[in-house]
This record gives structure tokens, C-alpha cells and sequence, in this order.
């Protein structure tokens, strides 16, 4: 079965023209090749009866990624694209506001955004990976401050539902045309080849901790990468020395999935070892419940009820309270 809504060739075209020809020929057979969720049926009927008005407004540059009028024109549409939209829940990274239906994600990813910013090179004209893109919040953040060219990937499915409804909407706008400069691939970092020398910007954000070798994954983002090209890592860590690791049991604040949380000075060393220079770490911060917190658009289990409930410094299993820090690196010249 062909993956439904993905032009696979259109994007192997961008991928080609973007001087990655070894990516662009195999991933057509990447995207033959996913198994189709058994919700596509139910999330596709809720995108292709989603309303999309025209519109001159598509603001990209701004913490609320805005597509249509900040109030709506017609609350019967406007309600009709709500209930649709509630379909693809739960919306983790946000916020947007689309013809005038709010969306509050899980995350207030446009805090990260804020803290991270003043530190990347200037997107202008660059050519950017974002691995563990999610539903491509920050893609679209990304083609808001000047990419040329944005690929997202994330395996998730859903998350490829929620980015092709918002594209529908810029499809319908005045701006169509951004949609030839961003694409979401519904695969994994596995799918990219190794040795593609080719991005200007690659940015792993809340991947590392669930990688079982976590060097390998700072491996493949640096063969991403063109010589001199920025990795921007956001990931977990503990606080501690050079030595300290922490290597959680069979869950951390509820994730089965997490198996590396290193400390800032160890994650520096990890990445030049990799092979990354001029590796600096920009912001740490301790997760907050206002900055993570269910919603009505994220319904289940959050931050709050992650940690323990004498002592918000641990998780419930006892670990320290999730903290996480930004690093940028440069692949060497």
C-alpha cells in the first residue's frame, strides 16, 4: 500500500536538487515500505472533510504558529475544523492558533524555541534535518526564521497526520508555495544514509535518551551533516562530573524507553569523541509543569504526574527531576 498523504516523489525531488541524490533515490522504497497505522483510515476522513478557507495570513515567525484570521470568519467552519482537528489528539508540540481554533499542546515548545534562538546560526538559506520533528512545530519554526529547505522525520504517524493538516491549511492560503521548501517523512534516522555530507543545520531535540547507543546517534547526526554544518542537541540530562551517567531502570517519570542521561560534561565529552568540535552547551533548565501539562488537547498523563508527589525534585520512580540542556556543535571543517 502506498503511505497516504505524501507525495514520496516530491519529496525525493527536493531531497535530489538539495545535493542528497543517495537519499532522494531510496525513498520511495522507504515510504513503500511503512506499515500504514490502523487509525490512517479514521485521521484521513477528519483531514480530507477538515475545512480549509483561503487566507492571506500564515505567520511562522511568532511562538504561536498562526495560520488564517486570529478569530475566524465563519463559527460554523470554525467549529467544524475544531472537531476535526480534535481528532488527530493528542497534540503534543505547539502552540497554534488555525482560523481561529487554539490549539494548547502538551508542550509549550515555543518556550524551547525562545531559549534556543539567540544561539543557532542564522537559518537564512540553510538547508536543515530536524530528527524527532514530532508533528513539525519547530519545521514550521524553522521555515519561519529562513530555511531554504526543511526535512522533518518522525516515525510516529499520527504526528505525520497533525503536520499534513496544518499543510492543508497552508495549501489553501496565500503562501502555497512554502510548501515545496518543508517536508515530514514518517520514518526514522535509520532511513537516512550514512554519509550524506550534505545538511547545513541538523537539530536532534528530545531523541538522545531514547536511543539504545546514543554514540551512534551523534555519529549519524555528524555524517548528516556537511563539513563545518551545526548540530543543535536538546536531550536529558543529570546533574554531576565527566563520569556521570545515570542509566534508569525499567522506566523514568513513566517512559519505558529512556536509557542514557548523561551530565552536560559528559554529554561534551560524548560529542567530541564523536567527532564534533566547538561544542558549547547554551541553556539548562528544569522542566517545568507549566512548561509540559496535560490539556484539552493532550487529555493524558503529564509532567505533574510524572514526579513524586512529596518531592517534585524526583521522579516517581526516585530519579532526579527531568532537566534538559541545549548544546550546539559543529561538524569540523
Amino acid at each position: 500500500m502506498n503511505f497516504p498523504l505524501i507525495d514520496a516523489a516530491s519529496a525525493a525531488e527536493a531531497l535530489c536538487d538539495a545535493g542528497m541524490p543517495s537519499w532522494g533515490r531510496e525513498l520511495p522504497r522507504q515510504i513503500r515500505q511503512l506499515r500504514v497505522h490502523g487509525d490512517w483510515p479514521r485521521w484521513r476522513e477528519a483531514i480530507d472533510r477538515m475545512p480549509a478557507p483561503a487566507t492571506e495570513t500564515v505567520v511562522l515567525d511568532r511562538p504561536v504558529v498562526q495560520i488564517g484570521e486570529e478569530r475566524g470568519r465563519d463559527p460554523e467552519q470554525q467549529a467544524h475544523l475544531r472537531e476535526s482537528l480534535q481528532v488527530l489528539h493528542p497534540w503534543r508540540k505547539g502552540p497554534w492558533r488555525l482560523h481561529g481554533v487554539s490549539i494548547d499542546t502538551e508542550w509549550r515548545s515555543d518556550w524551547k524555541w525562545e531559549r534556543l534562538a539567540p544561539h543557532l546560526t542564522d537559518l537564512r538559506g540553510r538547508k536543515v534535518l530536524d530528527v524527532g520533528c514530532g508533528n513539525g512545530y519547530y519545521a514550521w519554526r524553522m521555515l519561519g526564521a529562513g530555511a531554504s529547505l526543511v526535512i522533518g522525520i518522525d516515525p510516529t504517524q499520527l504526528f505525520h497526520a497533525q503536520f499534513q493538516a496544518v499543510a492543508k491549511l497552508v495549501a489553501a492560503s496565500s503562501r502555497p508555495p512554502l510548501l515545496q521548501r518543508i517536508h515530514h517523512l514518517p520514518v526514522g534516522i535509520e532511513a537516512v544514509p550514512a554519509g550524506l555530507d550534505a545538511l547545513d543545520t541538523v537539530f536532534s531535540m528530545g531523541v538522545l535518551y531514547h536511543r539504545r547507543s546514543p554514540l551512534d546517534h551523534l555519529v549519524e547526526l555528524r555524517q548528516a551533516l556537511r563539513p563545518g554544518g551545526e548540530l543543535v542537541l536538546e536531550t536529558l540530562i543529570v546533574e554531576g562530573d565527566v563520569d556521570r551517567v545515570l542509566v534508569p531502570g525499567e522506566r523514568y517519570a513513566k517512559m519505558r524507553n529512556v536509557w542514557f542521561i548523561p551530565s552536560t560534561l559528559a554529554l561534551e565529552g560524548w560529542l567530541r569523541r564523536c567527532g564534533f568540535d566547538n561544542v558549547r552547551t547554551v541553556n539548562v533548565c528544569t522542566t517545568s509543569s507549566d512548561e509540559q501539562r496535560s490539556t484539552e488537547w493532550m487529555r493524558f498523563e503529564s509532567l505533574s504526574d510524572f514526579l513524586d508527589p512529596v518531592d517534585r525534585s524526583f521522579t516517581i520512580e526516585g530519579y532526579p527531576a527531568p532537566r534538559r540542556a541545549l548544546i550546539v556543535a559543529n561538524r569540523p571543517e
